[in-house]
């Protein structure tokens, strides 16, 4: 009598690093000859246990070493309390359990969430990596998916027409510490409003359809660094890291060979211990050099891997681009090109960065930065603020958003000329840049205006370096005026709305005489004037 296991076949579908342009990762999709059988697993969380053991079983046959992605429904994971089958599938099968992706999908109504919470808090113990899957076209409420704090979040393509949520969700992603991907992309246009909107990963038809054998190269449209819209920070090793080829600390030179020789994408292996913490690296070129040089293969291929490899270079999955950069210039030049590991809060490895996929995202990120500055300060414009706003905004943390200018500044052009004007501009530029430490963020919007977000407390230290100078353009004495709007958590919904705050607040310190400063409240009527005529002594609420 025939199993339903014997009609079941599986799928694989390439997750796409976008800042990289490879795969990050497969993701396996069942796909029974007859019947549907995702929904009888819906109903059955044993039957969908048993598909989940299967698709990694079914990867490992295929001898695929990228990371798996592995779908599993969420009432699953509270029926059941966790994947213990799956997990001695996957060590069993020689793989690590932080090379495994767990999809949870919806549906989310009726879930328990306290025992889904639990669920996945012990598949994170085991070593497992979460994701919320079908996010926005789902039932996940909002305020499971920050419980879930997953590793990734999955939205689905139609989100794409609403670019507005895709940079919320990205917003809420960089607090939670997780990847923001994208599914269901079929065209370059969604490609391009992905990458726009802040996803860093995505799949779809576009990459590459679903197909019975794995597939390591994908076809990812070229895209201008312009197409990524607002100035970023900086690229992240989250954005840049690449499946690492992982083998046991005790594999022996033969086994590294021939995971190299058989892999020609792989650059490097790194030896991990029983908990995945990298102990050696194995560079690709120095490793086949030594065992292809006479008398190599006899010398080296049944001893331990580990004795031609190096201490491994290691970063953490928060670090910044600059930070890697730092690790791979100290020491032996030789190393340059070596893979750096990229291990999580455990140690485990998730990953590696390479030097080149650092040094593109830095050149664009360049790019993308210079195009954002005033030419005259070279301060980044508006979009650098408002992205941070919402930010803070999405991480509940109050802020001041403060609004300067030089008072008749139009006067001051005109009777002590532009370059006079340019002159004082540059100088205020200096001087907010001096002012630009800790949670102090600056802005030059154009012309005289400039933005400056801050820390409630930091505002007097603010205003004294700003107020107490006296500023002059060509032998004329010139004064400035300050608006500040303090947002408690709660106050503002988005950088939009504290900006209308802080609106009429600006045309209430330009009604004053002389240097100036109003400062209002997110929604609370009324105004405390800081500095100027009829100013009074009012201590900062922060």
């Amino acid at each position: 009598m025939r199993s339903w296991t014997d009609t079941l076949r599986f799928a694989f579908q390439p997750v796409v690093n976008l800042t990289t342009g490879g795969v990050a990762g497969l993701e396996i999709l069942a796909r029974p000859e007859t019947g549907d059988i995702l929904a009888e697993a819906r109903r059955d969380p044993e039957l969908d246990g048993c598909l989940a053991v299967l698709a990694v079983r079914t990867a490992v046959r295929r001898e695929t070493l990228l990371p798996l992605h592995v779908n599993v429904f969420a009432g699953t994971l509270a029926d059941l309390g966790g994947l213990t089958p799956l997990h001695d599938a996957v060590r069993g099968a020689g793989r690590l359990p932080w090379e495994v992706t767990i999809d949870v999908g919806p549906p989310y109504t009726h879930v328990p969430q306290p025992a889904l919470l639990e669920a996945v808090g012990r598949l994170r113990e085991q070593g497992f990596r979460i994701s919320a899957d079908g996010v926005g076209d789902g039932d996940v409420p909002l305020r499971l998916l920050t419980d879930l704090a997953p590793d990734l979040v999955k939205l689905d393509a139609s989100l794409l027409a609403r670019p507005a949520a895709v940079r919320a969700m990205r917003t809420l992603c960089d607090e939670l510490g997780a990847l923001v991907g994208v599914e269901g992309v079929e065209t370059e246009l969604q490609c391009a409003a992905a990458l726009a909107a802040g996803a860093q990963l995505a799949q779809g038809e576009l990459f590459g359809p679903p197909s019975r054998l794995p597939v390591a190269d994908v076809y990812v449209p070229p895209l201008s660094p312009a197409v990524t819209g607002a100035v970023r920070p900086g690229p992240t090793v989250r954005e840049c890291v690449r499946p690492a080829a992982l083998l046991p600390a005790t594999a022996s030179a033969s086994q590294v060979r021939a995971l190299l020789t058989g892999s020609p994408e792989v650059s490097g292996v790194l030896l991990v211990d029983r908990d995945g913490v990298p102990v050696r690296s194995v560079h690709r070129s120095r490793f086949l050099l030594s065992m292809s040089g006479r008398y190599g293969h006899a010398l080296y291929a049944d001893r331990p891997a580990a004795k031609l490899g190096d201490p491994p270079r290691t970063v953490g999955i928060d670090a910044t681009a600059w930070e890697v950069l730092n690790v791979v210039a100290v020491g032996d030049r030789d190393r340059t090109s070596d893979d750096v590991a990229v291990v999580d809060r455990y140690g485990r490895c998730v990953g590696v960065v390479r030097l080149a996929d650092l040094v593109r995202a830095l050149a664009e990120s360049r790019v993308e930065e210079a195009a954002g500055l005033n030419p005259l300060t070279r301060l980044p414009g508006s979009d650098a603020i408002t992205g941070e706003v919402d930010r803070r905004i999405a991480g509940g943390r109050a802020f001041a958003l403060n609004w300067l200018d030089v008072d008749h500044f139009k006067q001051v052009n005109d009777g002590a000329g532009f370059a006079a004007g340019d002159e004082l501009i540059r100088s205020v530029g200096r001087a907010l840049r001096q002012a630009e430490s800790g949670g102090t963020r600056v802005g030059h919007i154009g012309g005289d205006d400039f933005l400056v977000l801050t820390d409630p407390d930091g505002l007097e230290t603010l205003a004294a370096a700003l107020l107490d100078v006296a500023w002059s353009a060509g032998g004329r004495a010139v004064t400035l005026s300050l608006a500040t709007v303090v947002c408690v958590p709660g106050s503002v919904t988005d950088h939009r709305e504290a900006a209308a705050c802080l609106a009429p607040l600006k045309q209430a310190a330009k009604a004053l005489d002389g240097a100036s400063w109003v400062l209002g409240r997110a929604g609370l009527p009324g105004h405390e004037i800081r500095r100027g005529s009829g100013a009074a002594t009012v201590p900062v609420v922060g």
